[in-house]
């Protein structure tokens, strides 16, 4: 049964970062963890087999940006098969990046990984919650059509970054839960007005009470006021604040990782430093998209979403019916409730494996907070939720980490 003393359901959705990129190295440390032995390689250019290594820097390395649009994503999936529905081989990360500058050591910069030690927010928080084995971005493909499916279970047909509107017949996560009896509340918090909501605002232009500002967030952390649910979004670009610069911190290649860190402890510092709103509230963090970079595990197929897109959107020759997953990307689930080291599995597990992405999201927050709720995509009623893996002890206050930025 799921944790009842829940009042508050936190997702921050991270930009375009692998799991093995961000959090692989922790399989060293954890087995249990399905990240790099370091013999994982990709064919470059010139015929080499380059391997894994952790050489990944905070910036500067991936320049230009990976690509992640849908006929790239494929190359790097099925380099060397028939392509679908073949397995994926994983292998043509390097030989897709060599694309973008044509330099072949440049190219195998995208089989870099962070060691644990670079990134002590996000491997900290793994190491003392929940890691998942198995979060999938929702289609391998690009930001908008995966964030899309964070909100709507469903992308409406879209594979690519054209503006997104809206097709229906299904509602967003927020309008759910505006319209439900009695009502729930609900926010997007994008960071300021110079680095707006990536989200589908043209449908939610005539409902400004479903959003705020990071500040906000901060404040109604303190206050105690925060909706039921948050969905929480970086800042995507450099650029002047009120008090200087403002450093992109999605840590979108490529930004500086370390911006990124420190927003993420931001966001759970302030969750934290408030004890009524921490024992009430799970945050879930995540990662849109794989942004191009290496991952060693194959994406599973999945239920068909009721919707193709054309050969001429996807850019492969070849339509696409929603019935395979994107590339894998880091999760973690944070609340005292999480057991301390949790790892869940994925599919690599046949027996006790489960495999998740972003229309999890919405299906976690209809079934928690609405309850039954029948006018959702195919892809959303079928897909893993989370509050399950809440125990029902409390972790001792000081049995949970607070990162100290000042």
């Amino acid at each position: 049964m799921p944790n009842n003393n829940i009042k508050h359901i936190v997702v921050l959705m991270m930009e375009n970062r692998s799991f093995d990129h961000m959090l692989g190295a922790l399989k060293r440390e954890d087995p249990r963890i399905n990240g790099l032995s370091g013999d994982e390689s990709n064919p470059d250019t010139a015929g080499a087999e380059i391997k894994v290594q952790p050489r990944a820097k905070f910036q500067g390395q991936l320049d230009p940006d990976p690509d992640h649009h849908f006929a790239g994503v494929n190359l790097q999936l099925y380099h060397g098969t028939n392509g679908p529905p073949e397995t994926p081989s994983m292998k043509g990360f390097v030989l897709d990046y060599f694309k973008q500058r044509r330099d072949v050591k440049h190219s195998h910069n995208i089989m870099y990984y962070f060691p644990p030690e670079k990134l002590p927010v996000l491997t900290g928080l793994a190491r003392s919650y929940a890691v998942f084995n198995g979060w999938f971005s929702s289609i391998p493909g690009p930001t908008l059509c995966n964030r899309a499916f964070s909100h709507y279970g469903t992308s409406f047909g879209q594979v690519g970054m054209d503006v997104f509107y809206w097709r229906g017949p299904y509602l967003s996560i927020y309008e759910r839960m505006a319209n439900a009896t009695p009502k729930r509340t609900a926010k997007v918090y994008y960071y300021d007005e110079h680095s707006s909501s990536l989200e589908v605002a043209n449908l939610l232009k005539n409902q400004p009470q479903l959003f705020a500002t990071y500040r906000q967030f901060l404040d109604d952390c303190k206050r105690g006021t925060l909706p039921d649910y948050s969905y929480v979004e970086p800042n995507y670009s450099d650029h002047e604040g009120p008090g200087g610069e403002e450093l992109a911190n999605d840590q979108h290649p490529d930004h500086h990782v370390q911006a990124g860190e420190i927003f993420i402890a931001s966001i759970y510092n302030a969750i934290r430093e408030n004890p009524d709103l921490w024992k009430s509230t799970v945050l879930l963090i995540t990662y849109d998209e794989h942004g191009g970079i290496y991952d060693h595990m194959p994406p599973p197929a999945c239920p068909p979403d009721g919707f193709i897109a054309s050969a001429a959107d996807t850019g492969t020759g070849k339509p696409f019916a929603f019935d395979r997953l994107g590339v894998r990307v880091p999760a973690l689930l944070i609340s005292p409730w999480v057991p301390k080291g949790v790892v869940v599995p994925g599919p690599e597990d046949p027996v006790n494996g489960r495999t998740f992405e972003h229309a999890s999201i919405p299906a976690t927050v209809t079934q928690y907070f609405l309850g039954d709720y029948d006018n959702r995509s195919p892809r959303e009623k079928t897909a893993s939720t989370f509050m399950d893996l809440l125990s029902d002890q409390m972790r001792p206050d000081e049995d949970c980490p607070v990162f100290d930025f000042e």
